[in-house]
């Protein structure tokens, strides 16, 4: 007989997945990888506006759900993935393990470090997975990276340097509303400090940062952090939603430097390019395209099947937003 999960069903089978609103990222990169995965089926997709919860689902073959509750409490969905608003992952995030389903949700998990940490501790408890959608981890070209580094190729790791910057958003978008937990730090600030926290550990502590607020708006539209490990290598970061776009990260060493340009957001069919400075000479290392929402749909299932999934990073990348918000309260 085929292993078992702790339902009723084979563990090979794929897992089924509900979610929870409509949201951009929802329906244009998350619905259609979990639609292409082998190992999930989207079983149903809920929504606040019955209307739009049909035209999303009848497009992936799902069934509409008209309100977030009603589909936490059906029997044939396994998992949850929650692109809500930030001010609601938590929230939905607890409703959902309290509900038995495993959770894939956006950054960030939670408020706080101490509400991440409690929701963590719920799904450990409950023997279910708990997962943050912070893709680019899931990338292979960041584990060549530290290869190089772990290699040498850079001689003493000195610094990291990290930006993730984007246009201007329309002024009715929620990320520029405070009550829905909006602002620069959560949104796009986030991918920088998760960065830094994959190359130099958890170790790192914030020991400054500043947060700048745009003529008229309501909360913060850029910022920049300061950290450092306990052997001094330091983290430079910056972000923003009112800028032109970026998304790069480099690694300076004591014999040179690492370049990765679209770091964060990459497309499927990206080649990605490592620049390789030394010597005075620098060297290009080509990588094979990598599909990371693919990547990341992956570790989720292999996360639900475990009925667990790792959490360090995402707690230590909740201190740290704490801190942030602690430095420039």
């Amino acid at each position: 007989m085929p292993e078992r999960d702790d339902g009723d069903r084979p563990m090979n089978e794929p897992v089924r997945i509900g979610v929870l609103g409509c949201a951009d990222i929802a329906v244009r990169r998350m619905l259609p990888g979990f639609a292409a995965a082998a190992d999930t089926e989207v079983v149903a997709v809920a929504s606040r506006s019955r209307q739009k919860a049909q035209s999303v689902a009848q497009s992936f073959g799902a069934r509409a759900v008209h309100g977030y509750a009603e589909l936490l409490g059906m029997g044939d969905v396994d998992a949850v993935y929650v692109p809500l608003p930030a001010a609601l992952h938590d929230r939905w995030a607890e409703a959902a393990l309290a509900a038995g389903k495993h959770v894939l949700v956006e950054k960030p998990l939670a408020e706080s470090a101490k509400r991440a940490e409690y929701l963590f501790d719920l799904a450990r408890d409950r023997r279910l997975a708990l997962m943050d959608n912070v893709m680019f981890v899931h990338h292979p070209r960041h584990e060549a990276v530290r290869g190089l580094v772990a290699d040498g190729a850079i001689g003493e790791l000195r610094s990291f340097h990290a930006a993730f910057t984007v246009p201007a958003l329309p002024d009715t978008d929620i990320r520029y509303r405070p009550e829905l937990g909006g602002g620069a730090l959560a949104d796009v600030g986030i991918y920088p400090l998760r960065a830094a926290l994959h190359f130099l550990g958890p170790g790192l502590e914030v020991v400054g940062a500043d947060l700048v607020r745009g003529p008229g708006r309501a909360v913060e539209t850029a910022g920049a952090a300061l950290l450092r490990t306990p052997e001094r290598v330091t983290a430079h970061l910056t972000f923003g939603m009112d800028n032109a776009y970026v998304s790069r990260y480099e690694l300076w060493g004591s014999a040179g430097r690492i370049t990765v340009d679209r770091a964060f957001t990459a497309p499927a069919d990206f080649v990605p390019v490592l620049e390789l400075h030394r010597n005075g000479c620098r060297e290009e290392i080509r990588q094979d395209p990598h599909d990371q929402v693919a990547a990341t749909i992956e570790a989720f299932v292999t996360s639900v099947r475990a009925g667990a999934a790792p959490r360090n990073a995402v707690l230590r990348q909740a201190g740290l937003l704490d801190e942030v918000r602690e430095r420039c309260a």
